[in-house]
């Protein structure tokens, strides 16, 4: 009895341990479906513009744009628009704005122009200060005779105070003094008033000469201030129509192509008006200068003039007073 109630319960046990195993392994299969269909043959798919098929997935050459013509791919593969800029003419333009970077990229035409310009200005500056030398030494002259011969009592007096010096002044004082030795003999007979015409002639001569001298130099300023602005202005012209043409190479209005040919071109016009200006302002100072220098030596030869009346009417008046005595 006890033995088969032992059975029954070994009996029980391998049912539920094989049952047990069953369930387990069908959790570990995957599930496989029920029947398996073939596929049927695809159909014909519609083709798109890049050559794949409507349904397939695109690659990555089939994404990449389309480049356009006027693109470049450098090394570093960055699309670069080919535009005006990237030009051979815009490639040619300056690009350093300084005044000697824009006149070493300017056409030949204006660098002349520019060239002349500077040297009319040198020649400007030279002639200042040559003449300011000269009319400051002539100047200083004129007043030291101016003085002497004011203070003189006969035109004698007034040679021996300006013996050994230069200038303008003393000139006048030896050419009245040569004038009176020489009509020496004819005083008594025809008078002094032919004297006085013929010291008078000499001494404005002198004054003449003496002023020409004096502005000597200055009309190369004037025709420096006259006319620099205008070679500016041409040099300008050309290189504004060198600009116009180098736009419409490059066909473009971009402003970074535009400038520095506008500028190359009024970088003319700046440097007349660099050598015109110092060269009108030069010329007023010296001919008011000059003025005042022939006001001396007229101040001066009018002292001269009254010397020799002096001198002549003691002559008259020498003989008389020893006569009456």
């Amino acid at each position: 009895m006890l033995k088969n109630r032992i059975l029954a319960i070994m009996f029980m046990g391998a049912i539920s341990f094989v049952g047990t195993a069953t369930a387990h392994a069908q959790e570990q299969a995957p599930s496989q479906p029920a029947t398996v269909e073939t596929p049927a043959a695809p159909a014909a798919q519609p083709v798109e513009a890049h050559g794949q098929p409507a349904g397939a997935t695109p690659t990555a050459s089939d994404l990449a744009p389309q480049m356009p013509a006027t693109s470049v791919v450098p090394v570093d593969g960055t699309q670069v628009p080919l535009s005006s800029s990237h030009s051979p003419m815009a490639s040619n333009l300056p690009h350093n704005l300084s005044p000697w970077g824009m006149f070493m990229s300017a056409d030949i035409v204006v660098k002349a122009v520019m060239i002349g310009l500077a040297f009319a200005s040198l020649v400007t500056w030279t002639v200042w200060l040559a003449k300011s030398l000269e009319l400051a030494a002539a100047r200083l002259k004129a007043r030291r005779a101016l003085k002497a011969i004011v203070s003189a009592r006969s035109l004698a007096d007034a040679e021996r105070a300006l013996e050994g010096r230069g200038g303008a002044g003393a000139l006048l004082v030896r050419a009245a003094q040569q004038e009176v030795t020489l009509s020496q003999t004819a005083l008594d007979f025809a008078g002094g008033e032919g004297l006085k015409e013929r010291v008078a002639s000499r001494l404005s001569r002198i004054e003449a000469m003496a002023g020409r001298g004096m502005s000597r130099g200055t009309g190369v300023l004037a025709t420096i201030g006259s006319t620099a602005p205008f070679v500016g202005l041409f040099g300008t012209v050309w290189g504004i129509m060198n600009a116009f043409i180098g736009i419409s190479e490059a066909q473009t209005t971009n402003l970074a192509v535009v400038a520095p040919g506008i500028a190359e071109a009024l970088l003319a016009t700046a440097v007349g008006l660099v050598a015109a200006i110092p060269a009108v302002v030069v010329y007023n100072v010296f001919a008011r200068s000059i003025t005042g220098y022939r006001q001396l030596l007229a101040d001066a030869s009018a002292g001269v003039e009254r010397l020799v009346s002096r001198d002549l009417d003691f002559r008259l008046v020498l003989p008389k007073a020893l006569a009456a005595e």
